[in-house]
């Protein structure tokens, strides 16, 4: 009986928590096109201002006829260059010096900006960022120094990192012809053959105020803080409506198998990667709650069964990489000693298949259902997080509200739902098997 209290407190404070969190938040538009979403919280004096840009690396620059990669990524480098009014390299020691910190992330989907400060800074987060919007500096000066700095990070993240490009291995076989195919931080060939003009016109397409998402979250007095956004940002011009219209991905009917030479590692790796539908669909949450049972962290299925129970990896897991048009599902291992790329895939596959022959148990339901209500809670535990959330959810979900309500569909997905869409996805005929090989030396 005393168990069973236990049990019935602890579910209690969990749905105790997960209300307790819910987000209140307030948004208008201004006459340019601005969406402002307005996030009150005086518990702390402390605020974030943030922009999100709806521009990723999927959108190239360039031309039709020479379209080139890694412009939005390298404008989340080039808008700290400077503007009218701030001088080179002045941006971040501004913010510094009045106790804040700032830093901005492009995915192939959009690009943040975001600092956070002491909230009586409210009003010089905002002019920083209208002048970001309304006054950058893109001159062949700041092109030129940012350019040596994507370089630099390109080599230190990607080519020099062990297993540092998977993605980009990933990408280029499961994507024909949609821009998803490209590396986020792009071709250098491309950034270097690119012109200050090409570099101009790219921010005057995508970074009008009605392509972005201002969102204020802390410690500030909302009519105050709807002033201040006046103020700042209602008479930025608006700018163009970009238009996209990116080319359909044909299905995949049968394996597709590649290699990839890393020189920077040792023990190889086998990868699987599912093209899956895109963020916003149902099945795309479900492949989440998939990758949480096959890999979320020690306990999971492939981990205890491949790694500490058959000693035959190094490393295994499941990823769900959330992407707007089309997802990434893959599924990699490291194999340990004697063990064959082609052994450990079959370990691999055998949990699939098991998913796909029968439902999970309902102890296993459970852990999931719990690893989503700690996730949900912790995703709205900051300031710093409930701006970002509130950013995306607008921007890209079309649905500020899942802010509060997304942790409902993860609610509602049911074992056989699950299942289902293993069996929907995660078949051999719909994959690329791409083997992460060691570069072989030679000797000159």
């Amino acid at each position: 009986m005393k168990k069973c209290l236990l049990i019935l407190a602890s579910l209690v404070f969990i749905g105790f928590q997960a209300s307790a969190q819910k987000v209140e938040f307030e948004e208008f538009d201004l006459d340019n096109g601005l969406h402002v979403i307005l996030h009150q919280d005086n518990t702390a004096p402390v605020i974030t201002v943030s922009v999100m840009y709806d521009v990723g690396g999927k959108d190239l620059g360039g031309s039709p006829e020479a379209p080139r990669t890694g412009f939005a990524h390298f404008f989340e480098h080039l808008l700290f260059e400077g503007t009218k009014n701030i001088g080179k390299g002045e941006y971040s020691k501004i913010i510094s010096a009045n106790g804040g910190n700032n830093n901005a992330n492009t995915s192939l989907d959009r690009t943040y900006y975001y600092e956070v400060f002491p909230s009586n800074n409210l009003e010089l987060g905002l002019w920083l960022e209208s002048e970001r919007m309304l006054h950058p500096v893109i001159d062949q000066v700041g092109v030129d120094t940012q350019n040596e700095v994507v370089k630099e990070e390109k080599r230190l993240r990607y080519d020099n990192s062990p297993y540092g490009q998977f993605l980009f291995a990933v990408s280029e076989n499961l994507f024909k012809v949609h821009p998803y195919k490209n590396k986020n931080i792009g071709e250098m060939s491309d950034l270097d053959e690119s012109t200050l003009e090409e570099f101009k016109d790219y921010h005057k397409k995508w970074y009008g105020p009605n392509n972005a998402t201002l969102v204020l979250a802390g410690d500030f007095e909302t009519a105050k803080a709807k002033a201040l956004v006046k103020k700042y940002f209602k008479d930025i011009p608006k700018g163009n409506t970009p238009v996209r219209n990116f080319p359909k991905e044909a299905e995949i009917t049968e394996t597709i198998e590649a290699k990839f030479y890393d020189p920077n590692i040792q023990v190889p790796a086998i990868i699987t990667a599912y093209k899956t539908p895109g963020f916003k669909e149902r099945d795309a949450y479900v492949l989440s709650m998939v990758s949480a049972y096959l890999s979320g962290g020690k306990s999971s299925k492939l981990y205890k069964k491949i790694v500490d129970d058959k000693k035959m990896a190094l490393q295994v897991g499941a990823i769900n990489i959330d992407q707007m048009d089309y997802s990434i599902y893959a599924l990699y291992g490291l194999p340990l000693g004697e063990v064959t790329l082609e052994a450990l895939l079959a370990e691999i596959d055998e949990e699939i298949v098991k998913m796909q022959s029968e439902l999970i148990t309902e102890r296993d339901y459970q852990k999931l259902q719990n690893i989503f209500e700690n996730r949900f809670v912790n995703s709205n535990s900051s300031i710093e997080g409930i701006a970002g959330s509130l950013a995306t959810y607008y921007t890209l979900y079309d649905d500020v509200n899942l802010i509060n309500n997304e942790i409902d569909i993860y609610r509602s997905i049911t074992r056989q739902e699950i299942q289902d869409v293993v069996k929907k996805y995660l078949n051999p005929n719909q994959r690329v098997e791409l083997e992460y090989l060691p570069e072989e030396k030679t000797n000159n």
